[in-house]
């Protein structure tokens, strides 16, 4: 827009005006040209065969205190059905105490599940898992590239 109206035109901060009309015009903003190269084709999702077989986690934190002492809330979502558990804890519960959780509260109702999609830090993750595997008295053997005998 600025280069087509310089042909004509001129003032005092005509980039800067320009700029800012564009910014905050929604036809503008419709009809902008695209800069990038276009996006692949979509990627379909695998159609998954049976509820509660991959879930994904995540935590609502910030939330203020309950009268029971919990400011956060940790979600639990089925992928198939989008159930979804809101377990109440607090943001200084081990990686033991939300192991139990998620025994009592996801898997005795619903088994272990295939997949979990879960974005917190590696330190908690780690800790999570190990206590998971001890309640359920399973082995958990950690792989990495420079360890790749742990894998067999």
């Amino acid at each position: 827009m600025y280069h087509d109206l310089k042909e004509r035109f001129w003032w005092y901060g005509m980039k800067r005006a320009v700029a800012e009309y564009v910014a905050v015009c929604d036809t503008c903003q419709r009809v902008k040209a695209e800069h990038q190269r276009p996006a692949g084709l979509l990627q379909p999702l695998k159609i998954l065969e049976w509820k509660w077989e991959e879930i994904s986690m995540d935590f609502i934190v910030g939330l203020p205190k309950t009268q029971k002492g919990y400011n956060s809330i940790w979600v639990v979502v089925d992928w198939l059905t989008k159930v979804a558990h809101f377990i109440p804890v607090n943001t200084t519960y081990l990686g033991a105490r939300l192991a139990e959780l998620y025994i009592s509260r996801i898997v005795c109702l619903h088994g272990v599940p295939k997949r979990i999609i879960f974005d917190r830090g590696s330190q908690f993750t780690s800790r999570f898992w190990e206590q998971l595997h001890d309640s359920l008295d399973s082995k958990l053997r950690f792989s990495t590239a420079y360890h790749p005998q742990t894998d067999g």
